[in-house]
């Protein structure tokens, strides 16, 4: 039985003026619909239930017979879970422009949810807690992070920017003091997959990725789930002075982000997995002294007025010959009143 269509549901006339069409179509927007389709794993008919949109005219505007206005293009995008970076590209394809900002992470447009953020570190206080972008580059930290890594290794010898997993990787860093770093680091490359914005590893996390295989002893089939624990989650095993501290983290996404920065903010929550654990973390960041910050230079004396200094001999000598001259008229009076 075919689906009838509502009047919602019909095609856009391209040459219609109150909607008009992209100047240009893209060429390459259908590949790019069917590509994020199989991304998916959706047929058209699918993507017709899912979107609203009438098979044909999915099937039109994928053939490029069909010049889609924008509304609808962000409606399939919706459809199809497509991250807002790559909703930038779908509309530049189609001829239109970007509609969704890019900052940094702390512009001032970010104001509110970097302050929340501030708000959770601190208050995640005395466990490790870190803020990083798409591709695990530290944006933010509490006080304990650093303390914490720098019982192992010494964190101001790494070159910028911090990496955390550059930073387990490395056997500099800190792989040597982790006891399961195996399973750790199969657990890592997986969640790369995993936590991925909009579930695509796109290039640049390609890129990070290889870096990460060319480390010693990574393997290439660590990016399949290979082992299952007893546990709801990987620890990872930090071994200090014989003694271990196992964590797990939570992953903290904002809401309903409307920007590309705001959607690819994620933060990471270290907490001890078990109450051994936690008494050796608390002992062993109590043995470490916080770090002052610096000092204010104390303000410096005021200096002395040399115009008021100058200026007061002057007004002395001036004085005193006023004083003189009264002298002798008070003296010549008195001799007159004798006088008389």
């Amino acid at each position: 039985m075919k689906r009838p269509e509502s009047k919602s549901l019909q095609r856009e006339p391209s040459m219609n003026p109150s909607h008009p069409a992209p100047t240009q179509p893209g060429r390459e927007l259908g590949p790019l619909l069917r590509h994020w389709r199989d991304t998916r794993g959706k047929s058209q008919l699918d993507l017709s239930l899912d979107s609203g949109l009438s098979q044909r005219h999915l099937s039109f505007i994928e053939s490029g017979r069909s010049a889609p206005r924008r509304q609808t293009l962000l409606d399939i995008a919706q459809a199809l879970d497509i991250p807002l970076r790559e909703r930038n590209t779908l509309l530049l394809a189609a001829g239109y422009a970007p509609i969704f900002s890019e900052s940094t992470w702390n512009a001032p447009e970010m104001q509110s949810i970097t302050k929340a953020l501030e708000r959770v570190l601190r208050q995640h206080e005395p466990f490790p807690a870190i803020v990083m972008d798409r591709y695990w580059n530290v944006l933010m930290t509490n006080d304990s992070a650093p303390r914490f890594f720098n019982c192992f290794i010494d964190m101001a010898a790494r070159k910028g920017p911090r990496n955390v997993l550059h930073l387990i990787f490395d056997p500099k860093g800190m792989r040597p003091f982790i006891a399961n770093w195996e399973d750790v680091a199969a657990g890592l490359f997986q969640r790369v997959y995993r936590e991925s914005v909009g579930r695509v590893v796109d290039e640049k996390t390609k890129e990070l990725l290889a870096t990460l295989q060319a480390y010693p002893d990574v393997r290439t089939e660590w990016e399949k789930p290979h082992s299952l624990s007893t546990l709801p989650f990987i620890p990872i095993s930090f071994v200090k002075k014989g003694k271990v501290l196992n964590f797990f983290s939570l992953i903290t996404t904002v809401g309903a982000p409307l920007s590309i920065t705001a959607q690819e903010l994620r933060m990471e929550c270290m907490f001890p997995a078990d109450e051994e654990s936690e008494k050796n973390h608390l002992k062993m960041m109590a043995t470490i002294s916080v770090p002052k910050p610096p000092q204010p230079a104390p303000p410096e004396a005021p200096k002395p007025d040399t115009t008021t200094v100058e200026q007061h001999p002057k007004t002395t000598a001036q004085a005193k010959p006023a004083q003189e001259s009264r002298q002798p008229r008070q003296t010549k009076r008195i001799a007159a009143k004798v006088v008389a």
